[in-house]
């Protein structure tokens, strides 16, 4: 059965379907006894839903095609799944596409940057600079840098721009359910709303934490792997293949991952994708040159 699938917060049953999203399994059957009490412990108080309200928008998202119910549970539907997973990263942003990006787009320029810098000085003739030990220690102090920074940016930036994003969708959800008629059910609607964002902000702050260690671990191993296979190969085949991966980790995988994640064709993403590496390659070495 096909149907219209709407998502306006006007009323206490479209409360009670963004929880269920956020928490039911397509896999697993949930039983209707746990569902209350997840809702109760959301809200804090065993009068907060009662069991013909969690009836109702159980029937609707039924009817919508977004849950399916039987003796064992209640489970999501493949269309209750995408919808909730939308949800979740709408709201506890569990889809760290930019994390990712920045911490290979980093880690695989700081490598490139790193081993040209060595090229260059082998090839000009100051050893000095060439010996292993200080390449190996000068290499990652500047990848571990990164990665520490790259780790604390997005942690604490991502946290305050997220929690400024959570604020303002409560406050249209509060908005849109101020117009509720019945003053009971508005306010055990903006109760509902007022404990989950309490709730949602403790995830906030995990899912944050996730994606930032993302971002350094990804930025430390993008980094890494072309500046072992600089030290550890022999001349000239540890340059080549060092640049051949730094090609594959910039040009085949993070392009391919942030086509299929933004949507954008892989084209576009490609050029974008080299221009960014080029420029930040180029102001590095002329760094390093100053």
């Amino acid at each position: 059965m096909t149907c219209r699938v709407a998502f306006e917060i006007q009323e206490l049953p479209d409360v009670i379907r963004v929880i269920l999203l956020l928490f039911l399994s397509k896999d697993k059957p949930t039983s209707k006894a746990a569902i209350k009490r997840r809702l109760d412990r959301v809200c804090s108080s065993l009068a907060c839903v009662n069991i013909s309200e969690l009836d109702k928008a159980l029937k609707e998202m039924s009817i919508e095609g977004l849950i399916t119910e039987s003796d064992n549970g209640v489970l999501l539907t493949e269309q209750g799944y995408k919808l909730g997973k939308e949800w979740k990263s709408l709201l506890l942003k569990k889809e760290p596409v930019l994390e990712v990006v920045a911490g290979l787009v980093d880690g695989s320029t700081t490598g490139l940057v790193v081993v040209l810098s060595a090229a260059i000085s082998f090839l000009t003739g100051n050893v000095a600079l060439f010996s292993a030990n200080s390449l190996i220690f000068a290499a990652f102090l500047t990848l571990t840098a990164v990665a520490i920074t790259n780790f604390s940016s997005f942690f604490l930036g991502g946290i305050t721009g997220d929690l400024a994003d959570i604020l303002t969708l409560q406050n249209l959800m509060n908005y849109s359910l101020s117009d509720i008629p019945d003053k009971a059910e508005r306010d055990k609607s903006l109760m509902l709303v007022k404990k989950l964002f309490l709730i949602l902000d403790k995830e906030i702050h995990r899912s944050n934490f996730y994606a930032a260690t993302i971002c350094g671990v990804t930025t430390f191993i993008a980094g890494s792997i072309p500046i072992v296979a600089y030290i550890m190969l022999p001349n000239p085949f540890n340059l080549i293949i060092s640049l051949t991966v730094v090609a594959v980790i910039s040009g085949i995988f993070l392009v391919r991952y942030r086509s299929r994640k933004t949507r954008v064709h892989w084209k576009i993403t490609l050029l974008e994708t080299l221009a960014i590496v080029v420029i930040a390659t180029i102001a590095s070495l002329l760094l390093n040159l100053i």
